[in-house]
C-alpha cells in the first residue's frame, strides 16, 4: 500500500436550504482534510458559490463534468454541477421539496460513482428527511436509501466519536417494534458488520461489547428475558465464528467502558440507546457510518441545522471527522485487500 495515497471522495452537498453547503466549504478549507483526501462535491455550483460568500471560507468553485477532470488544486472546490437548485426561490432554514429532490439526486450520483469504482468512498452532508419525503422519496434517512441504491438489505448504522464506536441492531422504528426486532439473526448480522467495519478502521482483532436490552441486561431474567432468549445465543454464534464478543452487558455502563478503551466497539439494541451515548460527547463530534454496503460511506451525525442556515456559523467538525474517517477506512481497505 502507498502510504502517500490520498483517498478520492465524492462529497454530497446536502440539503440546500440547510447548513450542509456551508459546512462543506469550511471542511474543504481545512488543511488536515486536504492532507488526507482528494474531494469533489456533488451538488449545485450556484449554491456552493453562495455558501462561500456566506461563510467567507477561502476558495473558488470550479465546475467539472466528471471525476476524472478533477485537478484538486489548492484554492478550488471542484463541483459536479447538477443544476437542480433555483436560488431565487430557495428560502434557507425552511423545508423545501426542491432541496429534498436535489439532495436525493446528489446521493444517487455519488453512490453510482462509488459503485463503479470512480471514487474510493462517499461522504454525505446533512439532509432533511421531511424534505426528502415531501419530494416523493419515502425513506427514513440515508441508510435505507443507500441500501436500496446499492441493492442490499443487511445494513446497519454505526456512530463513531473517538474511541466510542456504536452500531445499532435497530434504528428508525418505534421502541415497541425495536423490541420485536431484537432477534439472534439480526444481532449476529450486526456483529459481523461491526467486526468488518472496525477492521477497516485499523483494528485487526476488534473486541466487541454487546449491550443488553433491559435494565442491568435483564438481571438473569428478573427484568426481562430477551437477553437469555435472543441476545446471548447471537453472542455465542459470533464467538463460534471467531469473533471476540462480550455480553450482554448492562446498557448503563457498556458505552462508558467502550469509550475508555475496554472494547473497540459496542452494539446497541435500539436507536436512542446508542445515540444518546454518542451525543453526550457532543452533537458535532460524531460520524455516521453505514455498514453492510459494498462501498464506504460516512456522514455527519447531525441534521440540517436550519437555525444556522445562511448565517455562516454552522460547525463543520462532524463533516471534517467524516472525511478523515472515510480516508482511514479507504486506506485500511486497500491494506486488507
Amino acid at each position: 500500500m502507498n502510504e502517500e495515497y490520498k483517498s478520492l471522495l465524492a462529497i454530497t452537498m446536502g440539503d440546500a436550504a440547510g447548513s450542509g453547503p456551508e459546512i462543506v466549504t469550511k471542511a474543504l478549507a481545512d488543511p488536515d482534510v486536504r492532507a488526507v483526501s482528494r474531494s469533489v462535491v456533488i451538488g449545485d455550483a450556484a449554491t456552493m458559490r453562495a455558501a462561500l460568500e456566506i461563510t467567507g471560507a477561502p476558495g473558488e468553485v470550479k465546475v467539472i463534468e466528471k471525476l476524472s477532470e478533477a485537478l484538486f488544486q489548492e484554492g478550488f472546490i471542484e463541483v459536479i454541477d447538477l443544476h437542480n437548485i433555483q436560488l431565487d426561490r430557495l428560502t434557507r432554514g425552511k423545508i423545501d421539496p426542491m432541496a429534498g429532490k436535489a439532495a436525493f439526486e446528489y446521493i444517487k450520483l455519488a453512490t453510482e460513482m462509488a459503485l463503479a469504482g470512480e471514487c474510493d468512498a462517499m461522504v454525505t452532508s446533512a439532509i432533511s428527511k421531511e424534505a426528502l419525503n415531501k419530494a416523493g422519496y419515502h425513506y427514513d434517512g440515508h441508510t435505507q436509501l443507500l441500501a436500496e441504491l446499492c441493492g442490499v438489505s443487511n445494513v446497519a448504522m454505526m456512530l463513531v466519536s473517538g474511541k466510542l464506536r456504536v452500531s445499532h441492531v435497530t434504528t428508525h422504528v418505534s421502541l415497541l417494534r425495536a423490541i420485536e426486532l431484537v432477534r439472534p439473526e439480526r444481532i449476529l448480522t450486526v456483529l459481523r458488520l461491526t467486526s468488518e467495519a472496525v477492521r477497516q478502521m485499523g483494528i485487526d482483532e476488534p473486541r466487541i461489547a454487546v449491550a443488553g436490552l433491559n435494565p442491568h441486561a435483564g438481571e438473569g431474567g428478573l427484568f426481562g428475558d430477551e437477553e437469555i432468549k435472543y441476545i446471548a445465543p447471537a453472542i455465542e454464534a459470533a464467538r463460534r465464528e471467531g469473533m471476540n464478543v462480550t455480553g450482554p452487558l448492562p446498557p448503563d455502563s457498556v458505552f462508558l467502558r467502550t469509550s475508555e478503551g475496554q472494547f473497540d466497539a459496542a452494539v446497541a439494541m435500539y436507536h436512542d440507546q446508542g445515540h444518546i451515548a454518542l451525543k453526550m460527547l457532543g452533537i458535532t463530534q460524531g460520524v455516521n457510518v453505514t455498514l453492510g454496503l459494498p462501498i464506504i460511506r460516512t456522514s455527519v451525525d447531525h441534521g440540517t441545522n436550519f437555525g444556522k442556515a445562511g448565517k455562516g456559523t454552522a460547525d463543520p467538525t462532524s463533516l471534517i471527522l467524516a472525511i478523515k474517517l472515510a480516508s482511514v477506512m479507504c486506506r485500511n481497505r486497500r491494506r486488507l485487500s
